[in-house]
Parts: structure tokens; C-alpha cells; sequence
């Protein structure tokens, strides 16, 4: 089993990264088993895939616990699910002793990392993702977080988990086409911090089918891992994480929660990210149809002509905007990202050209 730490003083955790690792779960949490509530915060599919079996043998190994069930979708992340799940623990007999598992993708990691952090002001979680894209990004670095009519994941906490438990067997369980749109996360990581990685993506990436999954997760959370143990808060270095995603997420508004996939919407973005960072931070021409070539082996959907106008409004509600100026990431070289304040949105305007 590969372990990596997530180094933050007292609030350090591992991520642990393993094919077969939801049968050693309940070993691995026993040490954290004080006789408190537990409470297993999940999807009923998901539940009914690995979590009625994963509660059956923990209440045999003497854990005490119960579950929550959320909608499938953006749905969950609402503030009515949030008093859902707050509800329910408190009628459960949840005290401040305890502790969450989050079953499930970003959405499920999301709003119970976000119902931890604020219920009896802050009780214990762990990770349990089941989607490649919570695996190798949202279960690791403590971002929690709801929807709001203003925009997605306006409301959150930073909460880091107790620790997280990875198994890529469990993708065998998604449909292809889900775990395809994880893999636009997996690339970021090596267009912003590890050429050598982004390389090894092109060549994996001849047979989707023989994905090496378990070791292109396991350096994502490296790396993920690294940069969460020197910039906890984005204030810095974190921001390069964000590659891709202001033109991703604002894709994801404008075409309509669920009509993309946020791991697609990310790739997508990248592309555009590709195309200003030629323009604007010295990134070669080489470098940016290599990232491009990358990115085209994922059978992106096609998606309708953007309409710059109703586009731009979504960009300008990002969050990584701090006082009127964006900070958008670009990338120098292949492995190495940096942050700008002035990319204009005439530049933003003309990235969407590459979509086209």
C-alpha cells in the first residue's frame, strides 16, 4: 500500500492508495474507534454497490454506526440537503465525538466534509472517493462546500479529513465515460507540475483499457499532497491547481450543471488556458500543441458554439478573482505553472476560438 502524507502540523493526514483497500478499512479506522457514533454519509447506489457491506463488517468489528443518503447529482450540494444531513445526525444522537465517512465522489466529499466542519462547530471525517476525479483531487487538500443560486461551491470551509483511502478497484464500478472525464483532472497534474508524468499520460493513454490507474493516482495525490503541505489556504502556490478551471468551471455554468462533465469542462478549459498562456507567458508553440495532442486522445463531447457575451459573465464570477483581478493560471512550461493578473477578457474572448 502506498501512503502520502499531507504534512499540516497537527492536522496532517495519509492518503492511502491501494487496489483492494475498502476490505481493509475497517483494520485501518480501528484505532479511531473509541465507541463513538460513526456515520457513513453516501449515494443509495453507492451504498448498495460497497457501503451496506463495508457497515455490515464494521458493526462487526464493534464500530457503532449508521448512514445518510443524498440525491444523485449537483442536487446534493444544496443548502436543503445541508439541514438534511444536519437533521438527521443530530436525530442519530451525533455528538462532538463523531466521526463522518464520506462515501462517494466530489459532490458526496463536498457537502460532508462541508456538514462536518460545521456540525457541534467541527467533528472528524474521512475520505472515501469512488470516482477518479475525487480520487486524485477534491478528497485531498480539505476544500468543503455547498451551491448557492450564486454559483457553485460559493459557501465552504477549508476542513481537513483524518485521513483518506483510495481504491482504484472501486472504478471498475463507473460507467467508461465517467472515469474518461476523470482523466482530464489526471493531466493536469503533469501540465503544471511533472513533464516526465504528462509524457507517461500521452503514451497510457494509446490504451485507455490498460490504464495504469493505481500509479497515475498515486502521483497525483503526490503531488496534490506537496503542494496542499505548503499552501493549505490558496493564497499561493495552491492557485496552480486551478489550471484549466475558470474557463472549466464557467463552461460547466454556461452549458448547464450535468450537461458536462467537470473533469471535460476542465480539459476544455486547459485548451484554452494552452492558447493564452502562448500569447501572454513565453509558453511555446511546441510545448502548447504537445499539451493539445495530450488532451485529444479523451473523447471529449462535442459541445454547441459558445456565445462569448453569456460566457464571460460566468468567468468573471470565479472565485479565484480577488479585488476585481483574476488570477488565472498559465503555464511557462510543460511542469511548471505559474499565476497572472492580466489576462484580459478579449484574451479570454479569443480562447474560445479553439473550441470551435
Amino acid at each position: 500500500m502506498k501512503t502520502i502524507q499531507v504534512e499540516l502540523g497537527l492536522r496532517s493526514y495519509q492518503v492511502h492508495v491501494k487496489s483492494g483497500l475498502i476490505e481493509k478499512i475497517p483494520v485501518l479506522l480501528s484505532k479511531n474507534n473509541h465507541g463513538q457514533k460513526w456515520v457513513i454519509i453516501s449515494q443509495h447506489g453507492l451504498l448498495e454497490l460497497f457501503g451496506f457491506e463495508l457497515i455490515s463488517v464494521l458493526r462487526r468489528q464493534h464500530f457503532n454506526i449508521d448512514y445518510v443518503t443524498l440525491p444523485m447529482g449537483e442536487a446534493a450540494k444544496s443548502i436543503k440537503e445541508f439541514s438534511s444531513i444536519i437533521s438527521q445526525l443530530s436525530e442519530l444522537g451525533c455528538d462532538r465525538s463523531t466521526t463522518v465517512l464520506a462515501l462517494g465522489g466530489g459532490v458526496v466529499g463536498d457537502i460532508s466534509g462541508f456538514a462536518a466542519s460545521t456540525f457541534m462547530r467541527g467533528i472528524e471525517y474521512f475520505h472515501i472517493p469512488t470516482t477518479l476525479l475525487a480520487m486524485v483531487d477534491s478528497s485531498i487538500g480539505g476544500k468543503t462546500g455547498i451551491n448557492i443560486v450564486a454559483g457553485k461551491n460559493m459557501v465552504g470551509t477549508f476542513y481537513q479529513p483524518k485521513g483518506v483511502f483510495v481504491d482504484p478497484n472501486i472504478l471498475s464500478s463507473l460507467p467508461r465515460t465517467e472515469v474518461i472525464a476523470g482523466l482530464g483532472e489526471v493531466i493536469k497534474y503533469g501540465a503544471i507540475k511533472d513533464a516526465d508524468f504528462l509524457r507517461e499520460i500521452y503514451t497510457w493513454l494509446n490504451d485507455i483499457d490498460s490504464f495504469p490507474f493505481e500509479e497515475a493516482i498515486r502521483r497525483c495525490c503526490e503531488i496534490k499532497a506537496g503542494i496542499i503541505s505548503i499552501d493549505e489556504q490558496e493564497n499561493d502556490l495552491r492557485r496552480i491547481l486551478n489550471f484549466g478551471h475558470t474557463i472549466g468551471h464557467a463552461l460547466e455554468a454556461y452549458l448547464g450543471y450535468g450537461k458536462i462533465r467537470h473533469g471535460e469542462a476542465v480539459a476544455l478549459g486547459m485548451k484554452c488556458s494552452s492558447w493564452i498562456s502562448e500569447r501572454i507567458n513565453n509558453f511555446s508553440n511546441k510545448d502548447a500543441e504537445y499539451l493539445n495532442a495530450v488532451i485529444n486522445k479523451l473523447p471529449l463531447p462535442k459541445i454547441p458554439t459558445i456565445n462569448a457575451d453569456h460566457l464571460i459573465p460566468f468567468v468573471k464570477m470565479d472565485k479565484k478573482s480577488k479585488k476585481g483581478n483574476l488570477n488565472f493560471v498559465v503555464l511557462d512550461c510543460l511542469g511548471n505553472a505559474t499565476i497572472c493578473k492580466n489576462v484580459s477578457e478579449e484574451l479570454i474572448r479569443n480562447s474560445l476560438e479553439v473550441l470551435n
